[in-house]
């Protein structure tokens, strides 16, 4: 059980689901979080455990929600770069196939994913797009016989300097539709440059991708995905994933600081004796405590089939704002050490910093919720 657990959340899972979170747990606890901040610093990723995560057996399989959830939970409480990637390729990538790709594409492409033998990217965003992606996507595919000519520029895309397949989202320039293909990182055309000089999510690899002339066959067209709505429904899924990494991220930082607190002494006590670190602590806790109680009935409306857009985009805007408060009360807590590596803390501070904006700014979430709880939109 996780310390940052109050409320025992974590019984809500049956037995064998609770043995899949500890396998994932040691395996994290051992393999991840004693090389996080050395690749972070470096801005590396460990190619080493891609085959590990592989060996997790996470990947293309079906469980509940809650379950799923809870290893997005463990993840980012690990390291939210190595949750990123795992999310990215199994969630973004792997879910557009499954969402949007006929069965005959989900048997060619997604097996191989799920092993991890196939790295997956998706990408989205553009340079001058972000939140008006849905009207403003400037990428474009314009279709010649059983081809399809993909021109356009893509930023921040991870995992795609290193990734086997990208999920490319573009404007059909005959109807003017959003639709997803899969590029093969070796199709002629295709560039990815790594992002350097970020300061959170170091250990994920973005990268600016150019599309420059990129033939793709119709036979790699997803052929369920004919719209932005398609592609959104992916987006909705994943979303509530983020808002679970969120979990993971502001539970570890009220970890890190509560055994700080037991340890680090100042006028001749422990500070945890002290008042006001005590009302530190219990703010942190109790916005773990809400944003898990969140996250679980989210679970729950997503396997009984009737969440909406609303419920993710809540969860999302919603938990990653809590996590952001976690993240610098514990950094408060930890004073000057709450800054550099060694603590732990300073990894999490910075990469809270993209988990909030990405899978959706806070604003643009609430502006979903808002237009579902008014019945108006105020997008523009």
């Amino acid at each position: 059980m996780l310390v940052g657990d109050l409320y025992a959340f974590q019984d809500l899972l049956t037995d064998e689901e609770t043995a899949t979170v500890r396998r994932v747990r040691e395996f994290l606890s051992a393999e991840v979080t004693p090389i996080a901040n050395e690749y972070w610093a470096r801005a590396e990723f460990p190619s080493h455990l891609i085959k590990q995560f592989a060996g997790l057996g996470l990947a293309g399989v079906e469980r509940s929600s809650l379950l799923d959830g809870w290893l997005a939970l463990e993840m980012g409480h690990a390291d939210a770069s190595m949750a990123t990637f795992y999310g990215v390729h199994a969630g973004l990538a792997m879910g557009s196939i499954q969402e949007c790709g006929s069965p005959e594409q989900r048997e060619r492409w997604l097996p191989a994913m799920a092993s991890f033998d196939k790295i997956g990217a998706f990408a989205l965003t553009e340079p001058t797009g972000g939140s008006d992606v849905a009207a403003g996507l400037r990428t474009t595919a314009k279709r010649e016989g059983d081809t399809w000519v993909l021109n356009g520029r893509k930023r921040w895309i991870g995992n795609a300097t290193f990734a086997d397949l990208i999920v490319v989202w573009a404007r059909d320039e005959a109807d003017d539709q959003v639709k997803g293909f899969v590029v093969p990182k070796d199709t002629p055309g295709f560039t990815a440059t790594k992002i350097e000089h970020k300061i959170a999510l170091r250990i994920v690899q973005n990268a600016d991708i150019e599309l420059t002339g990129v033939r793709v066959p119709e036979s790699d067209r997803l052929q369920l995905g004919d719209s932005f709505k398609d592609t959104a429904r992916v987006l909705q899924r994943t979303r509530a994933g983020v808002a679970w990494q969120a979990v993971g991220v502001m539970t570890a930082a009220y970890e890190l600081a509560l055994a700080y607190a037991g340890e680090r002494t100042q006028f001749g006590r422990p500070i945890a004796k002290f008042q006001l670190v005590q009302d530190l602590l219990v703010r942190m806790v109790g916005n773990v405590t809400a944003s898990m109680g969140m996250c679980v009935r989210l679970a729950q409306l997503q396997d009984a089939g009737v969440y909406r857009d609303e419920h993710s985009a809540l969860a999302k805007a919603y938990c990653t704002t809590r996590m952001r408060e976690v993240v610098g009360w514990a950094r408060e807590l930890l004073a000057g050490n709450g800054i550099v590596l060694d603590y732990g803390i300073g990894r999490f501070v910075a990469d809270a910093e993209a988990l909030y904006s990405y899978e959706g700014t806070r604003e643009i979430n609430s502006l979903i919720v808002g237009r579902a709880i008014t019945g108006h939109g105020a997008f523009v």
